[in-house]
């Protein structure tokens, strides 16, 4: 039995990508998560700082980002509940980059001095961590392609798809739609793109019938469609069940 439950959005995000007993779940649950609730638009953390805790996201989205000396932004990844983005500080003293909440979130923190002995005192959980953290690098790989080879409109449609499949694996996002609370400036950001160009090239994937836009909300319309125009095959997610296999992106 799970008694905290600010462990369930680590919990099922773990599942995804490896199989827990219920002794190791019992074991994640029993760590003293500090929750704190955190305006839009809020540093958790910045580059230069040294961290002596980790943060989980329970609620809403983050996302990692480099600050140039222009004063220029580029973002590199885009978080929701259940990953633990800033897990690298357990090992890397200093943060290279910054991670801020995109809307309003609700967080989790927990300390260095207590994660590090509980995951040599459980080496499949550390395993997990580890297979976490090479997923995170092979998205990282895949950013990389989208915003140096694919076209804006793949590339849009690319970094959808990855959302979109990501967040239904943790119970995120419905069959046709998922929350978005990301602003076209934010999307330019994360694809290399000027403001201008996003709006005109998601104006695109909503005139070809993939996509459609709400307040803070993605439908998608046309999965097959989205996926072709991007190019998105999820092999480097790594999911235990691929989203073809359990029937999670039926619409």
């Amino acid at each position: 039995m799970i008694a905290n439950a600010h462990a369930g959005p680590l919990l099922r995000k773990l599942e995804t990508i490896v199989t827990l007993t219920q002794g190791e779940r019992d074991a994640i649950a029993g760590l003293p998560f500090m929750a704190r609730e955190i305006k839009a638009g809020q540093d958790l953390v910045r580059e230069h700082d040294r961290p002596s805790q980790c943060c989980l996201i329970l609620e809403g989205h983050t996302f990692r980002y480099k600050l140039l000396a222009d004063g220029k932004r580029q973002i590199l990844s885009f978080h929701i509940a259940g990953d633990i983005p800033d897990l690298q500080s357990l090992h890397l003293r200093i943060m290279d980059h910054g991670l801020a909440t995109l809307g309003a979130a609700r967080v989790a923190f927990i300390p260095h001095e207590i994660l590090r002995p509980f995951l040599h005192a459980h080496p499949r959980i550390s395993d997990a961590f580890w297979r976490d953290t090479l997923i995170d690098a092979a998205i990282f790989r895949e950013w990389v392609v989208n915003v140096g080879r694919r076209s804006a409109y793949s590339r849009l449609a690319h970094l959808l798809c990855e959302n979109f499949v990501r967040m239904r694996a943790v119970g995120l996002a419905g069959p046709g739609s998922f929350e978005w609370p990301v602003t076209q400036e934010q999307l330019a950001d994360a694809t290399g793109l000027s403001a201008v160009h996003v709006n005109r090239t998601l104006t695109e994937l909503r005139d070809h019938g993939l996509i459609d836009l709400a307040r803070h909300k993605m439908v998608v319309k046309d999965w097959q469609g989205l996926q072709d125009a991007a190019g998105f095959e999820h092999t480097y997610l790594h999911l235990q069940t691929p989203p073809e296999e359990n029937g999670t992106m039926a619409s």
